[in-house]
């Protein structure tokens, strides 16, 4: 029996460690990004878009937070503005940092999908939505206590 138990512990161990790589655009919605940009998972790495009109930065790191050198990487950027599409090349200018720039605006709608491509790494792409206004959590107007008509219906017997 006693040789059950070590097994039995390190399944807990690998099923409370799991998560932490499992991160959705849900979660990343929910938490501030470091440079106040969009984060988004791609591979192995995470990605932080910084946009405004015409300026583009990218700030990669590893899932858990560390800057990921992109010396020697290259990654570009196509902005989709309704069936417009600029081409943005981003080009390494600091420790963890891609910067580009085009001409280009953002509006709400747009997209923005970055693909890089770091020294004997394979290539990445991820699809950021720069300006899409973010859920409000606040905002729960439209759920109100449901209304449970309880207690009409009674029975004489």
């Amino acid at each position: 029996m006693s040789r059950m138990i070590p097994g039995v512990l390190f399944g807990v161990t690998l099923a409370l460690s799991s998560p932490a790589w499992a991160h959705t655009d849900e979660y990343f919605e929910s938490v501030k990004a470091p440079h106040g940009g969009q984060l988004r998972m791609t591979g192995p790495y995470h990605m932080e878009l910084v946009a405004k009109d015409g300026d583009l930065t990218v700030y990669v790191t590893d899932h858990a937070d560390n800057a990921i050198s992109v010396d020697g990487g290259l990654a570009k950027a196509t902005v989709e503005i309704g069936p417009t599409r600029t081409q943005v090349h981003l080009h390494p200018v600091g420790n963890n940092i891609l910067r580009g720039s085009g001409t280009f605006s953002l509006t709400p709608s747009t997209v923005v999908i970055v693909f890089m491509k770091l020294p004997n790494q394979d290539g990445y792409a991820a699809r950021f939505t720069p300006l899409k206004p973010k859920p409000d959590p606040s905002d729960k107007s439209h759920e109100g206590p449901s209304k449970t008509e309880g207690g009409e219906h009674h029975h004489h017997h």
